[in-house]
């Protein structure tokens, strides 16, 4: 994990990046243990400016573990012990801040289900759906270097392992090529995102043994 095991500049970038990423498991995780918006604002903005404060992701690298079991161990610790004097420090008490949208976390939040998930399950689950997010806004980015946004949005559909509603033929049509060509795009859509999918929990996981393992907890995660 790039962000872990040392304090360099690029370490730490790499860590800004990673809560950056992967905040609003976390503020929801916080909201389903039944804390209101503006207080879930609060410890999760202090909670990532003490992470950042303190180094933690060098236990991370020593213990082997996985970025997303270390951060909610650490938040739960952080929430049994010190958000009464985290709390005097408002919003990190003049530490720097990750930028995070805190009217979208509270937003997508209300869309969550009422009673069906633990504050761990809702953790999980979102941490899985972030991380998907985050693959699926890579793609797209790469299509649009490459000056293909009109492929990604027409072709993106076809990620899914079930069957998609819209024919290769519509695709064809829509992209002004034959049906085989639009097979082989779709096929190398698909091996493009696996390799993104394995690059992006690569970087939450401190050995390349434990990616596929990860891979099986997250899909199993959306599942339950």
């Amino acid at each position: 994990m790039t962000a872990g095991g040392t304090d360099s500049p690029k370490a730490h970038e790499a860590l800004e990046t990673l809560c950056r990423n992967y905040w609003y498991p976390l503020y929801a995780y916080v909201r389903r243990q039944g804390h209101g918006p503006h207080d879930a604002q609060d410890l999760t903005q202090a909670f990532f400016a003490r992470l950042l404060e303190k180094n933690y992701l060098g236990d991370v690298q020593r213990e082997k573990g996985r970025f997303r079991s270390f951060l909610l161990a650490s938040l739960k610790h952080f929430l049994a012990n010190e958000w009464d004097r985290q709390r005097a420090l408002k919003r990190g008490g003049g530490r720097k801040l990750i930028a995070l949208d805190d009217d979208s976390g509270e937003a997508r939040y209300k869309l969550e289900p009422k009673d069906e998930l633990s504050a761990d399950k809702i953790y999980e689950r979102r941490w899985a759906l972030t991380l998907l997010d985050q693959v699926l806004n890579n793609l797209r980015a790469e299509y649009e270097s490459a000056g293909k946004p009109d492929v990604f949005e027409t072709l993106k559909r076809y990620l899914s392992a079930g069957r998609t509603s819209v024919s290769y033929a519509h695709a064809a049509e829509t992209l002004g090529m034959n049906e085989g060509a639009v097979k082989v795009a779709v096929h190398r859509m698909r091996k493009r995102y696996r390799e993104l999918l394995r690059a992006e929990i690569a970087q939450t996981v401190t050995t390349a043994s434990e990616i596929e393992a990860e891979l099986r907890y997250l899909f199993a995660a959306l599942s339950s």
